[in-house]
């Protein structure tokens, strides 16, 4: 193990992707079974405190997206897409020798996980989706705020959209907000993330995330939402979801739409929101120690 972080285990290191990207991998170094994590868009390892647990029992790889937290961007600015993503994520698990592995997504990365699932089938012995739709992500945003399925993709693209032309106005402002106490408090009332999340948890996972430049941000958000749904009938691994009861970014409903469609897939539903792994780290481990007990691992 190789706990490097205030006794956490985490390492950064890096990897070229197919294109010649620079990427900023990162691995918690744990003795333990093979995990693969595509991570929340622009977000990091601070995410999962419960990953880099010296104890955690598996040994996680995984990366920071093109042109955030360390990663260099593409020479071709609109290689962003999740299809590239599924590229870095090939790379990093060969850079890691890691021929097979149970792949987790959060958010976003779960379009990633899946659609490696269906690219490399060879390479994933399971899935596990936290808080996250296999595809079609922005059409089950807002769902808690009960804003009408027909408007919600219109809405949050045409926000993203903004938000990448307006960005470069923003980051010099949001590199300075504070990420202490005060501000880690008001987040988890915000009903965007919920009280359960450890503010210490929230303050460093938000300062290394508001690290990012806000147009290349919802560039890359932009992209993805042009991500359809993978077609499930094709995922032949044992899947499990983990779905926040209020999560604003990915819809319930849509979660165990998707579930009831895979063959023997589980659902672990907790009352958390959109950052359910802050909030329940130990319900979420145990659905990723339960899956990979169910692929014999």
């Amino acid at each position: 193990m190789a706990p490097t972080h205030g006794g956490r285990a985490l390492r950064f290191y890096d990897v070229k992707s197919a294109d010649g990207t620079a990427l900023r991998a990162w691995t918690n170094d744990v003795d333990g079974p093979d995990v693969l994590l595509c991570n929340g868009l622009g977000t990091n390892p601070y995410a999962w405190p419960k990953l880099l647990d010296p104890a955690c029992g598996v040994r996680v790889i995984s990366w920071n997206h093109r042109g955030t937290g360390g990663s260099g961007r593409p020479t071709d600015p609109d290689r962003v897409s999740i299809e590239a993503f599924v590229e870095d994520a090939v790379a990093v698990m060969d850079d890691a020798g890691v021929e097979r592995a149970v792949v987790m997504g959060w958010s976003l990365g779960v379009n990633t996980a899946f659609e490696l699932a269906v690219a490399h089938p060879d390479r994933v012995t399971g899935l596990l989706a936290v808080a996250g739709v296999p595809g079609g992500t922005f059409h089950t945003m807002l769902a808690p705020l009960r804003v009408p399925r027909p408007l919600r993709h219109p809405i949050t693209v045409t926000a993203s959209k903004i938000l990448r032309e307006t960005g470069h106005l923003l980051s010099p402002i949001t590199r300075r907000l504070p990420t202490g106490a005060i501000t880690a408090t008001a987040l988890r009332h915000s009903g965007f993330m919920l009280p359960r999340a450890d503010a210490a948890v929230v303050s460093e996972a938000t300062r290394a995330f508001l690290a990012n430049e806000v147009d290349w941000y919802f560039h890359l958000a932009v992209e993805a939402s042009l991500h359809t749904r993978v077609s499930l009938r094709r995922i032949r691994v044992p899947t499990m979801f983990v779905a926040g009861r209020y999560d604003v970014l990915a819809g319930h409903r849509d979660i165990m739409t998707a579930a009831d469609r895979i063959p023997g897939a589980e659902v672990i539903d907790l009352p958390g929101s959109h950052f359910v792994q802050m909030e329940y780290p130990e319900a979420v481990h145990a659905a990723l120690l339960s899956l990979l007990h169910r692929v014999g691992t």
